[in-house]
């Protein structure tokens, strides 16, 4: 086992030439010679994440928020039949409609969006 290194020490690494301690760290190659895929998911499988369905949303001003009341309609930025968001993690995921199965709702995903995983872990 090697000793920690003091104050000294390093102060002396960070002078040697040798030793770029700016550069970007490299995976390194494993026992086999290969490196492993960058972009195996089957790990994250059991992650679990928000999926939320947003029917519709509006911008209203302080004023008429604190104006409603138990009989108040806010008229939202969708119309009746057109397709809900549904988002994970807060991210556009697909467009759905929803359905009733055994008594339960339901999504019946209709259309893909276009961004991929990494868009989802923000």
């Amino acid at each position: 086992m090697t000793p920690p290194l003091n104050d000294t020490d390093l102060a002396v690494a960070d002078d040697d030439p040798m030793l770029d301690l700016d550069a970007p760290l490299e995976p390194a190659e494993p026992a086999g010679g290969t490196l492993a895929p960058l972009h195996d998911l089957s790990l994250f499988g059991k992650i679990p994440v928000t999926l939320t369905l947003e029917v519709a949303s509006t911008e209203i001003c302080l004023r008429e928020l604190m104006e409603v009341d138990t009989h108040s309609v806010i008229v939202l930025d969708k119309l009746a039949g057109e397709p809900l968001d549904v988002k994970v993690n807060g991210t556009l995921f697909a467009k759905a409609e929803v359905v009733v199965m055994n008594g339960n709702y339901g999504l019946r995903i209709l259309e893909l969006s276009d961004s991929d995983l990494s868009d989802l872990a923000r």
